[in-house]
């Protein structure tokens, strides 16, 4: 008996390509006539039979069967049952005996769950009775481990960042909220439960670059503390003051902000005249200097947002959060219309600067333009040359001189009861700013007294 239970116990253990016949493992045994039978024999011969029968009893249903099955439990063979409610509703189940206890579990809908499926899962979990496990527990384990995966610090940035998207100029597809996380946070700590992370798993982070990449380290402090926030919120068990104490640990950065290098304003002049090429580059760096805009709103320069002498750039164009800029209004003044006159023939689909193959000129354009004339300045530093123009060589009032570079001007408060743009005052000196770029070169500069001034 004890071959039998071995030989039995074999069959019970095979994979189902085995159980259902693919393949031969027992032998029938023929004995010579006048020869007494083997016990071995046929102990054998009687498992070959009932292996036959257990395999007849596997896979019992059609597709079809199940599709058209009336209300009622319908079995499949090898523990695995479908059952069919009064109300149409339809799942699977399998029984096993787990240590001497018969239990159920399910294995989700019909349809959702195919027959193929079902049979699948049903091979998956009888493989665990057989190696001793519970595959109800096992599972239940499985589920908590996937739900604590969810609560890893890349998880929660990414959910964060989601949530944070319609905050975001283009739901901040460009990358650079979530870039200080995914550059020098999450390579370390993505992998780490959120509620594990400490003020010293934050300092060894972002010490490398503390102090040397000081702006982007400060960016990633502050995305880290969102994060945190978030996870708060979520019911999780975080440290909110992590990011502050880092900080302290950290201790103050040594790195000291730079001004953009930027052309001296009476050096201007020069510069604007040598782009005289007529080249796409080049009239986008002379638009660039006549309207001190930043350089996004310029690139997507559109001939729809053109009417007459005024450029109105989409709010999306603006800097600043999402929700908070409005459409601005730019005045152009004589030498601007003239280069957006040049620029007209060169553009494709109503963008004045398009790219070379598709799209609009990119952002490097121009600063390459410049550096390969061996120039450490940049185009954001014309921004800077006429700010220093408007305090050094006018009496602009300070309002108008920082609407002009589309800065938000006073507080929440004070822009709720102002309603205008400065767009008559702001004309005036633009186009002032405009004589001054095309002014002959060695020519006496005037200072600009603001209208209404004493002299």
């Amino acid at each position: 008996m004890v071959l039998l239970e071995s030989i039995v116990s074999l069959y019970l253990g095979a994979p189902r390509h085995i159980a259902e016949g693919k393949y031969s493992i027992f032998y029938s045994v023929f004995l010579p006539q006048g020869v007494s039978p083997c016990p071995t024999a046929y102990y054998m011969l009687r498992v070959d039979l009932k292996v036959d029968q257990m395999t007849r009893a596997l896979n019992k249903l059609s597709a079809q069967a199940v599709k058209a099955a009336e209300p009622g439990k319908y079995s499949d063979g090898g523990g695995l049952w479908f059952a069919r409610a009064k109300d149409g509703n339809s799942k699977w189940f399998l029984r096993v005996v787990v240590h001497g206890r018969r239990r159920e579990m399910g294995l989700g809908a019909y349809p959702a769950v195919s027959l193929k499926e079902a049979r699948l899962e049903a091979d998956k979990w009888r493989a665990v009775v057989r190696e001793g496990q519970d595959p109800i527990k096992l599972r239940d384990k499985q589920r908590r481990d996937s739900e604590r995966n969810m609560h890893l610090l890349q998880d929660v940035a990414l959910d964060a960042f989601e949530s944070r998207k319609a905050e975001l100029k283009g739901d901040g597809m460009a990358g650079r909220w979530f870039s200080p996380l995914e550059n020098h946070v999450l390579p370390k700590l993505g992998k780490v439960p959120v509620s594990e992370i400490n003020q010293r798993d934050i300092r060894d982070t972002l010490a490398p670059i503390w102090h040397n990449k000081a702006h982007t380290a400060k960016k990633a402090m502050n995305r880290l503390g969102i994060c945190l926030r978030h996870a708060a919120a979520l019911g999780l068990d975080v440290d909110l003051q992590a990011t502050d104490k880092a900080k302290a640990l950290l201790g103050q950065q040594r790195h000291r902000t730079q001004n953009t290098p930027a052309l001296h304003w009476q050096d201007v002049p020069a510069f604007y005249q040598s782009l005289n090429e007529g080249t796409t580059t080049e009239l986008a760096l002379r638009l660039l200097i006549l309207t001190a805009l930043r350089s996004n709103p310029l690139r997507f320069m559109h001939l729809d947002q053109i009417e007459g002498d005024v450029w109105t750039v989409p709010a999306d164009l603006m800097k600043g959060r999402k929700g908070t800029t409005t459409d601005f209004r730019v005045p152009l003044s004589i030498e601007a219309k003239a280069v957006i006159e040049q620029a007209r023939p060169f553009a494709r689909d109503g963008f004045l600067f398009p790219g070379v193959r598709r799209g609009v000129i990119s952002d490097a354009t121009m600063s390459k333009y410049m550096h390969r004339r061996g120039m450490i300045e940049t185009p954001h530093g014309f921004r800077s040359s006429f700010r220093d123009w408007v305090a050094e060589a006018t009496n602009t009032p300070h309002d108008v001189a920082e609407t002009c570079l589309g800065h938000v001007v006073g507080g929440k408060v004070e822009r709720a009861y102002r309603r205008t743009d400065f767009l008559e005052q702001r004309r005036i000196l633009m186009e002032r700013w405009g004589e001054l770029t095309t002014r002959p070169l060695g020519a006496t500069i005037q200072q600009l007294r603001w209208r209404g001034s004493s002299e």
